[in-house]
């Protein structure tokens, strides 16, 4: 400030007390700033406009609800529809929001009238909201104020321009309550009608219509008078209206109101509990038809009620379509409720011992690879390797069977010398490729228990496995096994199984006759299936796996703790079961035999092999190009008797114009044939040569037990301390023989007809020899301990 003639001027140059007008314009700034973020906040509709837990929700392929599991919350809501009935729209519109289709959110009307009512009743008794307003306060979840209720009206608007009608109809719908913890139109179909929503009658749906508007103070289980006054009003409106006539306004009003909430389906427990772990508050639609699993769920209590009585408590079972390899019916036990009974364990997925589960697929594996013939003989016969001892289910002894016949009568020898021949770590990794997830420990731990249980599987894998087979055989690609009927383009896996080699293990096992579990032809069946059972160790489970051209269907039955018990075999147990399931389905057609699959050759009848030059008994038969690589019959050989029959001879040692018969004979190893002509008297063995007229090469012994080669023989101890016997046993080719027994140079004694002889050796290495009396001479090396 300056002055001039006496006078006081102000300088136009500003000073520091006039800084703070730029911060209140600053200021200024963020208030607003701040404000239209407020208003954003407020008015703006989130992204999800629901943000809250749902129940999970199963349906079968055709949309038929299965089961569901309820939210998080507590609450019985079902994750939102697209859609709402038609009845439910009409009744909810009549009742809610008359003129829901003609504003824009918000009716003006309404509001003034609701108004006009709360100010003469001087009391809140109309909220003029609509629907949409209604679908907003339902998504926001706030207290009821006047300032809350603007707030929904414009939000109400943001609302109609985002979604349509429909969609706002269908929101309001899946969220609204419907007394206690229903949540949402679908959910309160199942719970108070028992079926879907688009079911719904006019009575059904007025009933509904009417809830949400006081669910707390209004709903079946209370106040049902003044519930069904307010529904038989809405139908009278409707009636009004035109929406219904004179026939349906007389059935809806005499309908009863429900009673009490009613139980959701719970078909498929398990696999609705899976989904439910892996896919929570989703609406799932499966593969399962509903009307299979019903029925076979139908089929496996009625033999429960069966089985319980021997106190076996848990059974399974899958069916799959093999033209879409979905499952059609997925049953992971009985009695989903009864926790004492492990009821709740889904077998399905569980990992049980495979019994002889498994034996097709080796019998496949083998035919494929070129390893043996269909009906090539294999040794069934005493073995022991290194202390593994198997024994066949009925505890005898063929001596030497046919590899179909050994796979369909599931005879534990023969397929364990076939596994021992084919190798355990090549069928290993073969069973792996072919889908068997649960072998996660290397092939030398299990041995060649692997084809008798050694290994564990799930009835899931096992099951599909088969599908594959079958798939195989129809020129259909092989794919993953599915529950999920979406995926109309899955993932396609490298082929594991040759056509040819399955039509074979097909046609092994189709009429499968095991007399001793028992007996295909009493079962009842319309169609032709090639089937498997398996038992396992100490019958803990039972199975039964059947494939048609169209189904295959796997059964699991035993305890689930793992307890065992007398009589749990799977002929007895799992296959009626399986045979029940198929006659229920619908039946199918027999595979066609693949084209282009086999060539033609001539195969010896008597040992299953190639035919040799000295096999007289061949016939055509049709087998896979690997199969030329098998060795052609070595049980045929030629040989020269007497005129008698009774002496062999070489033809250089008669005298000059005898006579000679030559025969080409059919001709065992002696452990094999001692057990082999007990079951085919037709069998002769060979005659002794004649004295001084030859030396016999083909040795007419061997021993049983031990088998040859350096033995480990370790005694027990008896209950007095002393040291236990062992018994040695020997096959003879002449059932008349007499064998003499040696220890090292000592003479122990001498068998006729049964050739055991038992005795207490001493410790250390010893020689065991064996002497008939056509001077034959058979050694054996032993080390006790």
């Amino acid at each position: 400030m300056t002055q001039i003639h006496g006078l006081r001027v102000h300088s136009s140059r500003p000073t520091r007390r006039e800084a703070p007008s730029g911060r209140k314009n600053r200021w200024r700034m963020i208030r607003w700033t701040v404000a239209f973020l407020l208003v954003l906040y407020l008015f703006c509709l989130p992204r999800k406009l629901f943000d809250v837990p749902y129940a999970t929700v199963v349906t079968d392929r055709h949309g038929e609800l299965l089961g569901a599991r309820i939210a998080a919350d507590g609450q019985w809501r079902f994750p939102p529809c697209d859609t709402v009935p038609e009845k439910f729209g009409r009744c909810i519109t009549a009742f809610e929001d008359r003129h829901f289709y003609r504003h824009f959110g918000i009716n003006p009307l309404a509001i003034a009238r609701a108004c006009k009512q709360n100010l003469q009743a001087r009391r809140i008794v109309s909220g003029g909201s609509t629907l949409t307003m209604q679908t907003i306060r339902l998504s926001r979840g706030q207290r009821r104020t006047v300032g809350e209720k603007l707030i929904e009206a414009i939000l109400a608007t943001r609302l109609e321009s985002r979604y349509s009608k429909p969609e706002i109809l269908a929101l309001y719908a899946s969220h609204a309550p419907f007394g206690g913890n229903v949540v949402g139109l679908d959910a309160a179909a199942w719970r108070y009608f028992g079926h879907a929503p688009d079911q719904l009658s006019w009575a059904e749906a007025a009933t509904l219509a009417v809830l949400p508007n006081a669910p707390a103070m209004i709903h079946p289980a209370k106040n049902r008078p003044a519930l069904l006054e307010k529904r038989n009003r809405l139908l009278q409106y409707l009636y009004d209206s035109g929406d219904i006539d004179e026939i349906a306004y007389d059935l809806a009003t005499s309908e009863p109101l429900p009673t009490e909430p009613a139980p959701l389906p719970r078909a498929a427990p398990h696999l609705v509990t899976r989904f439910a772990a892996g896919n929570p508050g989703k609406r799932i639609t499966s593969s399962v038809d509903k009307n299979i699993q019903l029925q076979v769920e139908s089929i496996l209590d009625r033999w429960h009620l069966t089985f319980v009585r021997s106190d076996i408590r848990n059974m399974a079972a899958i069916i799959i379509d093999v033209h879409t390899n979905e499952a059609l019916a997925y049953c992971g036990n009985v009695q989903f409720e009864d926790n004492a009974s492990s009821g709740q364990v889904d077998v399905i997925r569980a990992p049980r011992s495979s019994g002889s589960i498994l034996k097709p697929f080796l019998y496949c594996i083998a035919l494929q690879d070129g390893q043996i013939l269909p009906h090539t003989l294999l040794p069934d016969i005493p073995i022991n390797i290194n202390g593994f001892v198997p024994q066949n289910f009925n505890m005898q002894y063929d001596g030497a069977i046919p590899a179909s016949a050994a796979i369909a009568r599931s005879l534990n020898i023969p397929s364990v010398h076939l596994l021992r021949a084919y190798s355990v770590p090549k069928f290993y990794d073969f069973l792996k490729r072919a889908g068997l997830t649960t072998l996660t420990r290397p092939p030398a731990h299990y041995g060649l228990s692997l084809i008798l249980g050694g290994a564990e599987a799930t009835l899931w894998d096992v099951s599909f496995m088969y599908a594959d087979m079958a798939r195989s055989l129809q020129n259909m690609p092989r794919t993953k096994g599915r529950l999920l009927p979406e995926d109309k383009n899955p993932e396609l896996l490298p082929p594991v199984f040759s056509p040819g080699a399955v039509w074979q293990v097909f046609d092994a096992i189709k009429e499968v006759y095991r007399p001793e579990e028992i007996d295909r032809r009493y079962i009842p069946s319309v169609q032709r299936i090639a089937w498997k059972t398996g038992t396992s160790y100490g019958f803990r489970d039972a199975w039964a796996v059947g494939a048609t051209s169209r189904y295959v269907v796997g059964v699991w039955i035993g305890n689930a703790s793992g307890e065992g018990k007398p009589g749990l075999v799977g002929g007895r147990t799992a296959a009626p079961v399986m045979f029940d399931i198929f006659n229920m389905l619908p039946a199918s057609p027999w595979f066609s035999r693949p084209e282009g699959a086999f060539v033609e050759t001539s195969v010896c009848r008597r040992s299953g092999h190639l035919k040799s030059r000295f096999c007289d008994d061949a016939a055509p038969a049709l087998i896979l190009p690997g199969g030329l690589r098998t060795t052609a019959c070595p049980y045929h050989t030629p040989v020269s008797l007497t005129p008698d029959g009774r002496h062999r001879v070489y033809e250089n040692c008669t005298e000059a114009g005898q006579p000679v018969i030559r025969q080409n004979r059919f001709v065992l190893p002696p452990v094999w044939e001692w057990y082999y002509r007990q079951h085919h008297p037709e069998y002769t063995t060979l005659p002794p040569f004649l004295p001084g007229c030859g030396e016999d090469t083909h040795s007419p012994m061997a021993f049983i037990y031990p088998q040859a080669g350096n033995i480990r023989v370790h005694l027990p101890r008896q209950l007095d301390g002393s040291a236990g016997e062992i018994t040695f046993e020997l096959a003879h080719s002449n059932s008349s023989a007499t064998v003499f027994w040696h220890i090292d140079t000592d003479y122990l004694g001498a068998t006729r007809d049964f050739h055991k002889y038992t005795f207490r050796p001493p410790s250390g290495k010893h020689r065991i020899t064996v002497v008939d009396t056509e001077g034959n001479t058979l050694s054996l090396n032993i080390t006790v301990e």
